[in-house]
């Protein structure tokens, strides 16, 4: 595959799935790019740095390392250090085998957080901070498969405004707008999921009839 084709493609695909940077611009590769990830990949599934070297087409191992995007050993073994005297210092009770009413307790929580138009994301065993105002919780993850139910209930929620107006309880108004706003957010997002799937780009496998190797310090 040509270099300028493949560039086409992978600035449509970046298109098409709508990344940004840290700075919120819309992110650009080259092809050049995906070299740090393939040697990454392969040095750490087993291949020796020699191999990668030689693959990569390198005249010095030290460039195919500036590649290696992994961390030093050194940090690693700080890494898992610091897990082993965290274990240590941790009481005993809690390595113990957990009870069936605790597994039961466990289970049950993923089962509870199943809601008519999304799941409750929230961490196991912590309370509803919004006391199961699920619309205006930001740990709601909205199910596109449910557009159609949280439409209907975005509608209701417009008459019942529009009701609470016309009687005069403006008490309610305040509270079934947040509700409002919060049903239109989660419509957003739902539309948001659904556009991604639908526009997702097939590049396809290239096709090589010629593999020609060559030597590069970049």
């Amino acid at each position: 595959m040509h270099p300028t084709c493949l560039l086409k493609y992978l600035g449509q695909a970046l298109a098409s799935a709508g990344l940004t940077d840290a700075s919120g611009e819309p992110l650009t590769m080259q092809p050049h790019d995906f070299r740090r990830i393939f040697i990454t990949d392969a040095v750490m599934n087993g291949m020796p740095p020699h191999i990668a070297q030689l693959v990569a087409g390198h005249r010095v191992i030290d460039t195919t390392m500036g590649y290696l995007a992994v961390y030093p050993r050194e940090v690693i073994e700080a890494h898992r250090a610091f897990i082993a005297r965290r274990r240590v210092t941790r009481p005993g009770e809690e390595y113990r085998t957990p009870t069936d009413e605790e597994w039961d307790s466990f289970l049950g929580h993923f089962e509870r957080r199943k809601l008519s138009i999304g799941t409750c994301d929230r961490a196991f065993s912590t309370p509803c901070t919004h006391e199961h105002a699920c619309l205006r919780c930001a740990m709601l993850r909205p199910d596109p498969a449910e557009r159609p139910r949280l439409v209907e209930i975005r509608d209701n929620l417009i008459d019942r405004i529009a009701e609470a107006k016309r009687e005069g309880w403006l008490g309610e108004v305040e509270g079934l707008e947040t509700s409002l706003a919060g049903a239109e957010d989660k419509l957003a997002q739902m539309d948001a999921a659904t556009a991604r799937t639908a526009t997702a780009v097939d590049l396809g496998m290239p096709g090589f009839t010629q593999i020609a190797g060559r030597a590069s310090d970049t």
